[in-house]
């Protein structure tokens, strides 16, 4: 009912989206003659503000054309190489970097699309040819395509192994990491070929009984009935996937945006004040942020619940009694991959130690084949990208590939 509701507003909101679209239109072909009168920036401006707060965002490209290598722009091709209901598998790789170790990079399906990682991306194909998971809006997968749990995103992360193997090294970020974790185990046990020869978790929630972050407080402080009961709903019609139920996008940004509301106000009336003014660099960082940060989508709620209580409620991995499709995860059995773990000081979603803890649970790797790096001043974000990413993350992630490459 609450989507239905949701999809009723926007299109009761329709006419005034129209109306705030053609007057940022006008005001703008009028800008020359008029750009001095009193008013008359500050009337633009808003128009704009009202526009980006009601439309809908839909889903990013990663838009990668080249990367610079050496000072030289060299040029990117992107390609799916593999195709699932819930899943594209997506290759990116630069000219002249043939023969560069193949990498995985698992993108979390948490809300926000793969794209959100393009700096990562970007900072793995100066030495890597790169794959990336590329996750489904659930509300877009017709229901004949079955569902998806977190036993399902395990199975996708081995199919992607074995597709890729042999030599291929594996990067998790975030949500991911548990999966990827169990995955690798997995295949550990089986003496699987396709083993990944590193395996790199960034900013993940292996063990969230550490330093428990206000995340972790709103999971552990309700049952898994009420987030079946309160966040779960029935994707309507008008869309492929309806009758599928799903965490929707909508819920989740309207989550994300509460944990930082103030500084969302904040930066939008930075944003406005800088249209208005005419500093069109602000603004269009302002607008490039915000393209990705509020395109989301519907995750499917089996996923959804089963991560809610294997990872959050029930702490299973983290205490040795995670089960996939039934069988258990023995994290103890990898023994050929080489684990390197990575965490923000400052991360407010994935508290320290919470990621450090896959080394205790990967109890048979010897001390030469783990690495834990803590990047301090760094949050949630900039463990993947940013300043600090580029300056010091990167370079150890491109290092600890190549020496257990």
């Amino acid at each position: 009912m609450l989507y239905m509701l949701h999809e009723f507003s926007r299109a009761s909101a329709a006419p005034w989206l129209y109306a705030a679209q053609l007057g940022r239109q006008m005001l703008s072909g009028w800008s020359a003659p008029f750009a001095g009168c009193a008013g008359f920036n500050e009337l633009s401006a808003n128009c704009d503000l009202c526009v980006r707060l009601m439309q809908r965002y839909g889903k990013p490209v990663f838009g990668i054309e080249s990367v610079s290598v050496n000072g030289k722009a060299v040029a990117v091709s992107e390609e799916p190489v593999l195709e699932k209901p819930f899943c594209r598998l997506l290759r990116f790789s630069r000219e002249g970097g043939a023969g560069n170790p193949k990498v995985l990079l698992v993108a979390p399906l948490s809300g926000h699309h793969a794209t959100l990682l393009r700096p990562t991306v970007e900072e793995l194909l100066l030495d890597h040819e790169v794959f990336i998971t590329d996750w489904a809006d659930a509300k877009n997968v017709p229901l004949s395509s079955g569902d998806f749990s977190l036993d399902d995103y395990v199975a996708y992360v081995q199919e992607f192994l074995r597709f890729l193997a042999p030599g291929v090294h594996v990067v998790a970020v975030c949500q991911p990491s548990v999966p990827v974790l169990a995955a690798v185990a997995l295949m550990a046990e089986d003496g699987d070929p396709a083993q990944p020869r590193t395996m790199s978790l960034m900013g993940g929630p292996i063990d969230t009984r550490r330093s428990p972050t206000t995340v972790n407080a709103f999971a552990s402080s309700h049952d898994l009935e009420w987030f079946r009961s309160h966040v779960i709903q029935q994707v309507p019609f008008g869309y492929p996937g309806h009758g599928r139920k799903v965490y929707p996008g909508f819920m989740q940004l309207a989550a994300f945006v509460s944990m930082n509301q103030e500084r969302h106000v904040q930066s939008h009336g930075r944003y406005r004040n800088d249209v208005a003014r005419g500093n069109m660099e602000a603004s269009e960082r302002h607008r490039r942020f915000y393209d990705e940060y509020n395109a989301v989508l519907d995750m499917p709620a089996s996923f959804y619940l089963q991560t809610i209580d294997q990872v959050f409620l029930r702490h299973s991995l983290a205490q040795g009694e995670m089960s996939v499709a039934g069988r258990r995860v023995d994290l103890a059995a990898i023994r050929q991959t080489a684990l390197f773990t990575v965490e923000g000081g400052d991360d407010d979603i994935c508290g320290r130690g919470q990621t450090e803890a896959a080394h205790a649970l990967c109890s048979s790797l010897p001390q030469a084949m783990r690495r834990h790096l803590e990047s301090p001043d760094t949050g949630h974000y900039g463990i993947f990208s940013g300043s600090n990413f580029r300056r010091t993350i990167a370079p150890a992630l491109r290092q600890f590939i190549c020496e257990h490459g």
